[in-house]
Formats: C-alpha cells, structure tokens, sequence
C-alpha cells in the first residue's frame, strides 16, 4: 500500500484502538485495489483467503440454492465483508459482487487472525463490528418476515433517505432487479 493508503487505513474504526504493531501485522501483505462494476470478488462455498473492507463504491452479496439467486445485503462504505468467514477461517456462506467501480482494502486472513490474538483492543473492535453485522441481519430477517411488500419498500427508501441526508430526494443507486430481490420481489411486483 502506498504512505497514503497505510494512514487513511489507520483511521477505519477498525484499527482505531489497536496497537502500531498490531496494525503492522494486520495489514503485513494487504493492499488497495480498485475493481470495475460487474466484478465476481468471491464464490459462495470458495475458501476465504482475504478480509473485504469497502472504501468506495457499492458491493452485492448474494446467495444461490438450486439454481436461484437472492440479493442478501448492498454495502455501501465503510463496510467489513466476510468477517465471519474470516474470523473462524471458514468457506464463504455467500457470494459478491461490485455493483459500480469499487475501492476495496484486502487484508490476508491469516495475518488477521494473528493480529485478533496479538491484541486484546483490536479483537474487541472485531467483536463490534461482527455484533454490528448480527444486528443487520437480525433488522433484515424481521423485515422480510413481517413487513408485506409495500412495507419493505418503504423502510428500505426512509433508510436511504437518513443514510444520504437526502431530505426529500432518494436515489437509487443499482437496478430495479437488484432492489426487488433484496427486498423479496419480483422486478414486476416493485414496480
């Protein structure tokens, strides 16, 4: 990574409180790439050798059972992706994707893990950004399974309102396909 990158790295609430060696070894072999739109970043049920941060752009995951695909999240910056799968050094439970161009931090899973052991804040920042992304899924389960249609499309557009400070303007940032499958629907039934 280049001096500019390591101190814009060093200032993600993920290394906030950890140590300058922890950081050293965190970050030993990570580096800053920029990925067009379309790009496949990992394979569902493929081993995860790298932790995803998205700094710039937005990034799909999505999951596949018998030849049917679901969007399960859009992230926008600054996001962990495959945290979990990082953490317990296991196989991708998802898929994803770069939905425009994207700057995205990867950092060696190994050299992570041994990071979490080195420093007790650093693995508590861990502990709260997993806490954080099991309170997203919690917030998405109970939107799926007890909000109608209408209703989820509506709490999906007050949230991007609050999350741009749009006031009274939204805009949606990926195709309507994308939307209707992150929110249970058909492309027919969104519209």
């Amino acid at each position: 990574m280049r001096a500019c990158d390591i101190d814009r790295v060093k200032d993600l609430p993920l290394f906030a409180e950890a140590a300058p060696e922890t950081f050293r070894v965190a970050t030993a072999g990570a580096h800053l790439p920029r990925f067009p739109a379309g790009t496949l970043l990992l394979l569902e049920g493929d081993p995860v050798d790298f932790l995803y941060v998205l700094l710039d752009g937005q990034v799909e995951l999505h999951g596949t059972w018998n030849d049917r695909e679901t969007v399960l999240a859009i992230l926008r910056p600054v996001s962990t992706f495959i945290l979990a799968a990082v953490v317990l050094d296991a196989a991708a439970l998802m898929s994803a994707r770069t939905l425009e161009r994207c700057e995205i931090l990867m950092i060696p899973g190994d050299a992570f893990r041994t990071a979490m052991r080195l420093d007790a804040n650093f693995a508590m920042a861990v502990s709260r950004d997993l806490a954080g992304c099991y309170r997203g899924l919690v917030r998405a389960i109970k939107n799926q399974k007890l909000r109608n249609a209408a209703e989820r499309l509506a709490n999906y557009l007050l949230g991007l309102r609050a999350a741009d400070n749009a006031g009274g303007v939204v805009r949606l940032r990926h195709e309507k396909r994308v939307l209707a499958s992150l929110l249970g629907m058909t492309p027919e039934n969104l519209s």
